[in-house]
């Protein structure tokens, strides 16, 4: 049986956004998966997959930390001789592109965002994108979720021997199933994501602050990621805020809310807004490449320009001017909208494609 090894800097993220690309392969090959964390690790055992802890320093540049990596990864696929390695996120991705290619291993990569990279100027901008350079050159395939960001690294000299767009991880139509709009006098707002700076928390708080009342709640979902706790603690007890924390479950809580807010400065493709579209729900989202793919301005939700605090009170107000039955219809709109285009079955049909081409030993004909 031919092996497949997948990198990854979250099994949460592994199992909940890519789980039936995961069992999809299992179901036909050995399926090796490096991950820093167990949170999804029992699921992950249960589809068939043999698991090898890796640790991870998501964030930052450390070099002593990233040869590390770069070593363990060149390590497993000596010893497991994959014929085929899949990566996902930054670090697999340029550490275990470079591993791959140095051993001459066939490999699949997936931009999912490229966060404040690009925003850099001078030698770190120049360093990062030598990284990714060596990371992706030899790459069977890149995947990306937005124009925009393979727009860039084109512009950036920052090439595969293929691509391919998706509409991000795709949204599980039957997990995340249409639920029936809440129909009640209070109104629940809902910001779902890693609390820290580049997702537009201190913009949503901001909100929060001038907009909540007895009967305009503003609920956050993720864990901080950032130094905001003490913060969050004290609007928490003043009653501006309510801290849900982070669940590996959302489903119930996208249905509890009324508007999804997503408030991203970067995103590949926002799994929060196309879950929470799927369940029914109106969002309120960044105009930006990852987001403004997945609403209909007026039509499934609102935007406005992240970093504007004013312009996501706007777009808030609009919302809260809306009847139960308008905010209703325009989460029927957002769930048609995710049933046309962002079904994760075609996803997944699509990574199997080209796991299959490689796999088959079709590659070269195909590329």
């Amino acid at each position: 049986m031919k092996k497949v090894l997948v990198l990854t800097n979250s099994s949460g993220g592994l199992y909940d956004f890519r789980g039936e690309f995961i069992e999809a392969l299992c179901a036909s090959y050995e399926v090796w998966v490096s991950m820093p964390d167990d949170v999804k690790g029992m699921e992950l055992e249960a589809a068939g997959c043999h698991i090898i802890e890796t640790p991870i320093n998501r964030r930052g540049i450390n070099p002593l930390e990233d040869l590390k990596l770069y070593r363990a990864y060149a390590k497993m696929m000596r010893e497991i001789k994959p014929d085929l390695v899949v990566t996902y996120t930054i670090k697999p991705n340029v550490y275990g592109g470079f591993a791959a290619g140095m051993g001459k291993v066939p490999y699949i990569a997936t931009i999912t965002g490229l966060g404040g990279a690009f925003d850099r100027t001078g030698p770190l901008l120049k360093l990062i994108v030598w990284m990714y350079r060596a990371g992706l050159k030899k790459a069977a395939c890149v995947f990306f979720q937005n124009a925009e960001n393979k727009g860039i690294f084109q512009d950036m000299g920052i090439t595969a021997k293929k691509t391919r767009m998706v509409m991000g991880s795709g949204v599980n139509l039957e997990k995340h199933k249409f639920e029936p709009y809440p129909e009640r006098e209070k109104t629940h707002f809902l910001f779902v994501g890693r609390v820290m700076k580049e997702r537009g928390i201190l913009e949503y708080i901001e909100a929060a602050q001038r907009l909540h009342s007895d009967r305009v709640f503003f609920d956050i979902m993720g864990y901080c990621d950032e130094d905001y706790q003490e913060l969050l603690d004290d609007l928490e007890k003043e009653g501006v805020i309510r801290q849900i924390g982070f669940h590996t479950q959302v489903h119930r809580y996208l249905a509890a809310a009324d508007a999804i807010v997503v408030a991203s400065f970067h995103e590949g493709m926002s799994n929060a807004l196309i879950e929470g579209a799927s369940t029914g729900r109106p969002v309120i989202a960044s105009n930006i490449s990852g987001c403004k793919e997945a609403f209909e301005e007026g039509v499934t939700g609102f935007g406005f320009t992240p970093g504007k605090p004013e312009e996501l009170i706007a777009a808030m107000e609009k919302f809260l001017a809306l009847s139960t039955q308008e905010r209703a219809a325009m989460g029927q709109r957002g769930r048609e909208k995710m049933e046309r285009e962002f079904d994760r079955k075609l996803v997944t049909a699509a990574y199997m494609e080209e796991a299959g081409l490689i796999l088959d030993g079709a590659q070269d004909s195909q590329t």
